[in-house]
C-alpha cells in the first residue's frame, strides 16, 4: 500500500531547527525523522511513499536524489566519472519514492488532494512528516478493512508535560512525572484512507484536513478510531527533539522495528 506522509509544514515551534532545514529533515540519531516514520512502514512490507512538500522541500529532494552516493561505499576513477561504482549497502532497497511540490502556504487537506494523481491504491496510510508510534500497523488495517468506512484514525492517550502528584493534606502520596491523561484520546496521525476521502477535499490552500475535513466526515458517520495503548510521541519542541535523540542513542527507540 502506498504511503502519504504530509511533509509541508513550518514547524514553527522548533525553529532552532527549521530554520535552517524542514522538520521532517531533523535528525534522530543521524538520520531525519522522515527516515525513521519510513522504516516503520516498511517493517510492514510498506515500500511505496508519497511524500507531499512544502516549506524547504528542495532539501527533501535533495536527501533522496543523492541517497545512494551517501549510504553507500562508492568507487570512483577521478576524471572518469561514468566509471563510478556504488557498493550497496543499505537496507532501503526497493523503497519507490514520489516527491511532489504542494505549495508553502497549502495546508494539510490541499496537499494531500494534490498528491491524488500519484495514489494508485483504493486504499492508503496517510501520516505526518513528525510523528513516531509503535502502532502494529498490519491491526490497523485490518480494523480500518472490517468496519467498511471511509477513514481510520489512530487514537492515542496522550501523557502530560507536567507531573501528577497525588495529595493527601501536605503529604504527598504518590508523584508520576509522566501521567496519562484521563479519559482522553487524540488524534496520533497513522490514518488509512479510502480514495473517497479525496472527494472531501480541495486544492485550494486553505483546504485543511482535521479542521473541516475530518470533522465533516465524522458528521457522516464515516470515521472511526482505532484505539493504540502503546508508545507515541512527536518532534513538535527542540525538548521532543531532545527526547527522542536520548531514545535512540540509549538503545530505548520504541519504534525501531527493523
Amino acid at each position: 500500500m502506498e504511503v502519504v506522509i504530509l511533509c509541508g509544514g513550518f514547524g514553527t515551534r522548533l525553529r532552532e531547527e527549521t530554520v535552517f532545514r524542514p522538520k521532517p529533515m531533523v535528525q534522530i540519531g543521524e538520520r531525519p525523522i522522515l527516515w525513521h516514520i519510513m522504516k516503520c512502514f516498511a517493517a510492514f512490507g510498506h515500500h511505496e511513499y508519497v511524500l507531499s512538500l512544502g516549506y524547504k522541500g528542495d532539501q527533501i529532494k535533495q536527501y533522496f536524489a543523492n541517497y545512494e552516493l551517501m549510504n553507500n561505499d562508492v568507487t570512483l576513477e577521478l576524471g572518469n566519472p561514468e566509471r563510478m561504482t556504488i557498493h550497496r549497502s543499505h537496507g532501503e532497497a526497493g523503497w519507490k519514492v514520489t516527491l511532489a511540490d504542494t505549495g508553502v502556504e497549502t495546508l494539510k487537506g490541499a496537499r494531500l488532494k494534490k498528491v491524488a494523481r500519484h495514489i494508485k491504491g483504493d486504499t492508503f496510510f496517510v501520516t505526518y512528516g513528525d510523528g513516531l508510534s509503535d502502532v502494529d500497523l498490519d491491526a490497523l488495517l485490518r480494523f480500518h478493512r472490517s468496519h467498511g468506512k471511509l477513514a481510520t484514525v489512530t487514537g492515542i492517550n496522550p501523557t502530560s508535560r507536567f507531573g501528577e502528584m497525588r495529595v493527601e493534606g501536605h503529604q504527598v502520596r504518590s508523584f508520576a512525572e509522566k501521567p496519562q491523561v484521563a479519559n482522553s484520546v487524540v488524534n496520533g496521525g497513522f490514518f488509512v484512507f479510502e480514495r473517497g476521502v479525496l472527494d472531501y477535499l480541495t486544492e485550494a490552500e486553505d483546504c485543511d484536513l482535521e479542521v473541516g475535513t475530518l470533522d465533516q466526515i465524522a458528521r457522516d458517520e464515516q470515521l472511526m478510531v482505532f484505539s493504540h495503548a502503546g508508545n507515541w510521541a512527536c518532534m513538535d519542541t527542540d525538548r521532543d527533539r531532545t527526547y527522542l535523540n536520548k531514545l535512540w542513542s540509549t538503545g530505548s527507540a520504541f519504534w525501531k522495528r527493523w
